[in-house]
C-alpha cells in the first residue's frame, strides 16, 4: 500500500507546533499577574503534543518525546503539594507564597514569587495527566 503524502500536513504542523509552544509558555510566564498560569499553559502546551500525534504517529511521537506523562503528572503533583507543605514549615497557612525583588543580570529588577513553583508542578501534572489520557484513548494495543 502506498503512503500519503502529507508533506503540506506536516510542514503546517511543525510551524503551528512551535506557535503553540511559545503561546502556552506565554499563558504560563502571564499568569501571575493577568489571565493564564500553570493550568491553561499546560493544556496549550498538551494540545501542542496532541497536534504532533494526530500528524505523525504516536510511536514516532514516543521515540522523540521519551518521557513517561504518568511521571510527569506525579512529579508536578509533588512539587504543587510539596510548595504548600513548604509555607507550613515557616508558621505560615498552607499554600501561603513570598515574593521579592532582585537584580538579574539580564532582566534587572525581577519579581521572584513562589507561586511559579506551584504553577510549575500544576502545569506538569496538567501536562501529564491530558497525555496520558490522550494516549490511552490513541492506544491500539
Amino acid at each position: 500500500m502506498k503512503e500519503p503524502n502529507d508533506i503540506i500536513i506536516r510542514s503546517v504542523a511543525k510551524v503551528a507546533v512551535v506557535i503553540i509552544f511559545t503561546f502556552a509558555i506565554n499563558l504560563f510566564i502571564s499568569g501571575h499577574h493577568y489571565p493564564g498560569g500553570g493550568f491553561i499553559g499546560g493544556l496549550a502546551f498538551a494540545s501542542a503534543v496532541i497536534l504532533l500525534f494526530l500528524t505523525f504517529d504516536i510511536e514516532t511521537v514516543r521515540k522523540n518525546i521519551p518521557l513517561d506523562f504518568k511521571v510527569v503528572a506525579a512529579i508536578g503533583v509533588l512539587i504543587a503539594v510539596l510548595t504548600g507543605v513548604g509555607s507550613l514549615l515557616f508558621d505560615v497557612p498552607f499554600l501561603s507564597q513570598s515574593f521579592g525583588y532582585f537584580n538579574l543580570p539580564v532582566f534587572g529588577k525581577t519579581e521572584l514569587a513562589t507561586a511559579v513553583l506551584f504553577d510549575i508542578g500544576v502545569a506538569l501534572a496538567v501536562i501529564g495527566t491530558a497525555l496520558t489520557i490522550i494516549m490511552s484513548i490513541g492506544d491500539d494495543r
